[in-house]
């Protein structure tokens, strides 16, 4: 079972407390955008085998939306941070990093 540490009430929520709200760091495109910005916002996502950033909100618990880095294949949770950030924190980075040598970066 996936576990997450919410980075707000510091508790840790097995994926039934929580509610994934899919793809981390998406440039969102509106009003005066191209079709073609507008249908990759709304359609493209990534679906990497590997490190993922996704968003999570602690629906059971206090409710915020927050951002996790995973493995998809493996499950392994490198870490949690809030979700007000454009990127992942740098020391997660290098958390990422350390443990997966053939990581390209955050992009």
């Amino acid at each position: 079972m996936l576990t997450l540490e919410c980075p707000y009430c510091g508790v840790m929520a097995e994926e039934t407390e929580l509610s994934p709200g899919g793809e981390a760091h998406l440039k969102r495109f509106g009003p005066g955008s191209s079709d073609e910005e507008f249908e990759a916002y709304m359609f493209a996502r990534k679906n990497p085998k590997g490190v993922h950033f996704e968003r999570w909100r602690h629906a059971y618990g206090c409710g915020k939306w927050f951002l996790a880095a995973r493995c998809t294949a493996t499950l392994e949770v490198f870490g949690t941070y809030p979700a007000q950030v454009s990127a992942p924190p740098q020391d997660l980075q290098d958390k990422i990093k350390a443990k997966r040598p053939d990581w390209k970066g955050f992009k």
